[in-house]
């Protein structure tokens, strides 16, 4: 094995015990293009020197951003688009039933850029408009992520022309976006209104989160090893009322906790309702 090897492999361990991303055996590439700047501005020639140095000076800052780094992803809006219909048209509906004059609680996990609870934002004023009067005591959204970074993006509401592209329907655009300048859109403050953002690690506890009716946890799990993966879906099951909803990525399954999630077929889509 070169030392190129070894670095990288001191890197994955640092990482999964950090934040329980697990990178595959041939992600070289992704760790490069993603920390090469940060390692020349702090002038670190090598992987295993970065996590030495994060290991060395905890109070530097340089481990946040690493993970900072490595955790960052752009995404769509209204992503897969299904969950977003099934949530309207079954989980709201549903879930008012079960908890009349209670305000609703949805979950973001892993956030991202902040498209997908400001698309759950919309889905809720798209079905406010056409079920007056129906979610009476409003809904409010806890979005949550690792990278401090991404959430003090996401706060500020605003999207350039290429974020806006990917997934925003131009009569979504109008309803929801305020133009900015050139190339800038801000979303709306009612809808922004209805999100919180919070930092958060999967693998810290829940117990502040409080509970809730729907979690999304979309395209998140994937990075994780099974053990890990297992252990978040219980947690989430501990975040979530009997009869609440989780949704999950269209690529993951949630394979075993039987006694936990019970599988509901959504023509298209799966969700999971927790027991």
């Amino acid at each position: 094995m070169s030392t190129g090897n070894l670095d990288f492999e001191q890197f994955r361990v640092f990482l999964e015990k950090a934040c329980g991303i697990l990178l595959g055996e041939n992600k070289q590439y992704l760790v490069s293009s993603r920390l090469n700047k940060l390692m020349e501005q702090q002038g670190i020639k090598s992987l295993s020197e970065l996590v030495q140095r994060i290991q060395t000076q905890p109070r530097s800052g340089l481990r946040e951003q690493v993970v900072d780094a490595m955790t960052t992803n752009e995404t769509l809006w209204f992503r897969d688009n299904y969950p977003f219909e099934v949530l309207k048209n079954k989980v709201l509906p549903e879930q008012i039933k079960a908890n009349p004059g209670q305000r609703l609680r949805i979950w973001s996990a892993a956030c991202s850029s902040g498209q997908e609870p400001y698309s759950i934002s919309m889905a809720i004023d798209e079905f406010e408009r056409s079920n007056i009067g129906q979610l009476k005591m409003g809904a409010q959204i806890v979005a949550t992520d690792l990278s401090g970074s991404m959430l003090a993006n996401c706060k500020t509401g605003e999207y350039d022309s290429l974020a806006i592209a990917r997934g925003l329907s131009q009569e979504r655009l109008q309803r929801y976006f305020d133009p900015k300048g050139p190339g800038r859109w801000a979303v709306k403050a009612p809808i922004r209104s209805r999100v919180e953002f919070r930092s958060f690690n999967l693998l810290d506890s829940y117990a502040s989160l409080g509970k809730f009716d729907i979690v999304f946890c979309r395209n998140v799990l994937i990075y994780f090893s099974a053990q890990v993966k297992k252990d978040i879906l219980l947690r989430i099951h501990g975040t979530l009322k009997p009869g609440g909803y989780l949704f999950l990525g269209a690529s993951e399954a949630l394979n075993g906790l039987p006694d936990h999630y019970q599988m509901v077929q959504c023509s298209p889509g799966i969700i999971y309702q927790a027991k």
